[in-house]
């Protein structure tokens, strides 16, 4: 599961999760505003960054770990105090790592042990966060991320309705596109019309990332009739979470053209 992508996604539209997550008012995301920063000449890049529009506010570095690291935290803080160094940015910092579970937290802390108790650097553990059907709904669809298929598909059912019964239907709307992508990662395996029908989601049929993907091949097709116009959609339609299975079937492609086009995009493309 490509989870980088997925919570600097989660985490750009809907920045008050990343705030419910470290225990602080939803609210105070109107006073933020994240990105992903890359430090000048230099390899590093941090996950995800929420600067303040007012300087008594702190700086949130965020690191999303899904893989163990032995030397996670000595690179989390050079990148840090680089950024510190290039910017000199007057407000103070706070760093928060994101794990899937507490055995992924294999970096030595001994040199930077004054920095987690001063609450300097946090660490959450996706799977410690309790019941998803406790949780408030954002926290529980980045929970959703970590379980294990069985319990996914009972939590993403009954997120699912959670989600139906929002007051704003735009929220609504963007929470079933999130939590829809989070499937299609989870259940790559599976065809559209198998998830629709696990999930009994009428509404899956309509959201953005199958209508875009869907749209997008058919205009490519259209306006230049060869193979080689398709193939240049495949890159953007990964990009929006849809399996290759479900490219193929979108373009009216073999899986085999597909795959051979996945293996040779970039990753960051």
């Amino acid at each position: 599961m490509k989870t980088d992508s997925i919570f600097y996604r989660l985490f750009q539209e809907f920045p008050s999760i990343f705030f419910e997550l470290i225990s602080n008012p939803p609210e105070t995301a109107n006073t933020y505003q994240f990105s992903s920063v890359e430090i000048k000449q230099t390899a590093f890049r941090i996950d995800g960054v929420f600067l303040p529009i007012q300087e008594d506010n702190p700086i949130y570095f965020v690191e999303v770990q899904f893989q163990s690291d032995t030397e996670l935290y000595s690179r989390l803080l050079s990148e840090l105090f680089l950024y510190l160094r290039q910017n000199k940015p007057k407000s103070t910092w706070r760093g928060v790592v994101i794990f899937p579970t507490r055995n992924i937290d294999t970096s030595d802390t001994k040199d930077c042990y004054e920095f987690f108790t001063s609450q300097r650097i946090s660490r959450i553990y996706l799977d410690e966060l309790g019941e998803a059907a406790t949780l408030p709904i954002g926290i529980a669809t980045i929970k959703l991320v970590v379980e294990d298929e069985e319990t996914a598909i009972i939590a993403a059912r009954e997120l699912i309705s959670r989600t139906k019964q929002a007051v704003n239907l735009q929220l609504q709307q963007q929470l079933l596109e999130f939590i829809e992508t989070i499937l299609v990662y989870k259940f790559p395996k599976m065809s559209r019309e198998e998830i629709e029908a696990m999930f009994g989601l009428s509404e899956l049929k309509q959201t953005r990332v199958y209508q875009e993907g869907k749209e997008e091949g058919e205009q490519e097709g259209k306006q230049k009739g060869r193979v080689e116009a398709k193939l240049e959609a495949i890159p953007r339609l990964l990009v929006l979470g849809l399996t290759v299975e479900q490219i193929a079937q979108a373009l009216d492609l073999d899986v085999a053209q597909v795959q051979q086009a996945a293996e040779q995009t970039p990753p960051n493309q």
